[in-house]
């Protein structure tokens, strides 16, 4: 009987802390497609699983097909376009605290390498590596969410990053909050100066060039609540100074704030104080 020892070195391991997985999706096209510019404060990976198209970012097209990994980095904006003919099918993860260099550039010229004015793209082809076995197995465990799937999709991103840095001599960088830092300042001074209007998760996304679960996590990060939850409490708040200097009834309060009715405001005004909004008047007033 023969036996082969293969040895691990440690100093070969790769260290991927501050990676975050967060989401895995699969689009197709099927005759609604809407092709919109947009970007993210995160990166995104675009594996193409069959059909045809194209990229655009700031500008720029190139083609896509089966097989085909496109890098976005943070920041930079894109869109997809499917050919009807062939419909375009794909997988995307996005992922947090990741930005890929493409410092050399001799090393990738087999794909397509392009500097925007906020970050790089880059498109290469994996069908020479396992990439789809590991996103396609990623996609079961989310399917099914058995007991510590998020570590086995945190363990095969981690697999998934090191075919591509081996077979692309691409590096990884320290993904900059800054611009998420600033998004999120401006959605926040945007709920301070239109809090009286109707705004929706919708309406935030849209301003921010973020997607709603994104912008969620991201705010909450930031801030420490979530952007519904920090609207709800600059309403509350201004209510109450309404309710101390003011005699307008509740109901005129409620439609002020941009409630969509008196019950609602109430409901929320005594979540958040404790008291209902005539009960604390009243209180206000004795005082």
């Amino acid at each position: 009987m023969g036996n082969i020892r293969h040895c691990i070195k440690d100093n070969q391991i790769c260290n991927f802390d501050g990676l975050k997985l967060l989401y895995v999706s699969t689009s197709k096209y099927e005759g609604d497609w809407q092709s919109i510019l947009h970007s993210h404060p995160f990166s995104e990976l675009f594996y193409v699983v069959r059909g045809s198209g194209s990229f655009i970012t700031e500008g720029m097209e190139f083609p896509v097909c089966k097989n085909d990994m496109v890098i976005i980095n943070p920041n930079v904006q894109h869109t997809e376009k499917s050919m009807r003919t062939t419909p375009l099918e794909y997988i995307v993860l996005g992922i947090e605290g990741l930005s890929f260099s493409f410092e050399n550039i001799a090393a990738v010229q087999e794909g397509i390498f392009m500097q925007t004015a906020f970050g790089d793209v880059y498109k290469y082809n994996t069908q020479n590596s396992n990439i789809y076995a590991y996103l396609n197995i990623m996609l079961e465990e989310i399917s099914k969410q058995q007991n510590s799937y998020e570590t086995v999709c945190k363990n095969l991103l981690e697999v998934i990053m090191i075919c591509m840095l081996r077979n692309n001599n691409l590096s990884i960088v320290q993904s900059n909050n800054a611009l998420l830092n600033r998004e999120c300042t401006q959605v926040k001074n945007y709920l301070d100066a239109n809090y009286s209007e109707n705004i929706t998760l919708d309406t935030l996304a849209s301003l921010s060039h973020m997607n709603k679960y994104y912008l969620v996590h991201a705010f909450t990060k930031y801030i420490g609540i979530s952007p519904i939850t920090y609207l709800i409490q600059k309403r509350i708040q201004e209510g109450k100074s309404l309710l101390e200097s003011t005699s307008y009834s509740i109901s005129q309060i409620s439609s002020t704030l941009g409630f969509s009715s008196q019950s609602y405001f109430s409901q929320a005004f005594k979540k958040v104080t404790g008291k209902t909004p005539n009960q604390y008047r009243n209180e206000f007033k004795n005082s």
